[in-house]
């Protein structure tokens, strides 16, 4: 089913990619279980994923979101009680701030805005990021306002990112592991299934974590940590070869339009980007998260696919 606005109250999901389709089939689980009202997507028109939300039972709404208006965005918004922003960066910049401009003037009751990254307000405006700075900017929006209630989940970089070959932090051939700015340094890492669990929980419990910064983790490790643990899983030995940040500056001046560089120097530093798991939300609730060795067994047992 296709509509333009739904009157319904629930829940609406902004995408159903990578991060989106785990945050969906949460949440219709715990619709089933009678924990959350309706769930609805909000999918570009002509997009793929008809079938698997005529399986879970979703309702589709239809709006490009990288050139719909605020003001349309925000007579969509108005039919739910809930909004969670899985949109990711697709849209170019500005387009967070523009769902987050038609969130507002819609005046839902709770917004789980696209925040699945790092702790913003450690790293500060600046990183070199220009997408990391609009964060803030959405930050600023949502603490300047009382009527619209939030909830920001930050859970570090997606796990399967960490042997991106793109972003290159891991050598797969020459067992090099490039440890951002020091090997001390650490990051946090956490699934999309285990954000989607956790996501959807928050959302059907918004009160409980209302206008807060809840922290997610799979698991946080340094880089010396993450070339030991390669070296045991893989069985061969991993050694660790240090990107100083100098040298990740240079790099990024040199290649301006290289994103995967631009990443590779913002998360050169010992804070903002990691957080001791133990003082997550999936740590006081005793959830079992999959952790970067357990990732990594069944990414080689699935013979290095990423897919």
């Amino acid at each position: 089913m296709t509509i333009q606005n739904a009157a319904n109250g629930g829940v609406l999901v902004l995408g159903a990619g990578e991060l989106g389709a785990c945050v969906l089939r949460e949440l219709a689980k715990l619709r089933d279980a009678g924990q959350v009202a309706s769930v609805s997507v909000l999918l570009r028109p002509g997009s793929g994923s008809a079938a698997m939300m005529r399986e879970l039972e979703i309702t589709v709404v239809e709006a490009d979101l990288a050139v719909a208006t605020e003001d349309a965005l925000a007579t969509i918004f108005s039919g739910f009680d809930q909004i969670i922003c899985c949109t990711g960066f697709v849209g170019g910049l500005g387009t967070q701030r523009k769902i987050t401009a038609a969130v507002l003037a819609a005046g839902v009751a709770h917004y789980i805005p696209w925040q699945f990254g790092v702790d913003y307000d450690v790293v500060g405006r600046g990183s070199g990021q220009d997408v990391w700075d609009e964060q803030l900017d959405v930050r600023d929006m949502l603490r300047s306002q009382r009527d619209v209630h939030w909830t920001i989940v930050s859970t570090g970089m997606f796990t399967s990112f960490v042997v991106l070959p793109e972003f290159g932090l891991v050598d797969l051939e020459q067992g090099v592991v490039r440890a951002l700015g020091d090997w001390d340094y650490a990051l946090t890492v956490t699934t999309p299934q285990d954000i989607g669990r956790l996501t959807a929980l928050i959302a059907a419990s918004w009160r409980d974590f209302d206008n807060q910064i809840i922290h997610v983790a799979g698991d946080t490790f340094t880089y010396s940590e993450l070339a030991d643990t390669l070296t045991t899983v893989l069985g061969r030995p991993f050694t660790c070869e240090r990107l100083s940040v100098p040298q990740l500056k240079a790099d990024a001046a040199a290649h301006p339009d290289d994103m995967m560089g631009k990443y590779r120097l913002a998360f050169a530093r010992k804070d903002g980007v990691a957080w001791p798991k133990d003082q997550t939300l999936n740590s006081k609730l005793g959830m079992n998260v999959t952790d970067l060795a357990a990732w990594l067994c069944e990414w080689r047992d699935r013979g290095y696919d990423l897919d």
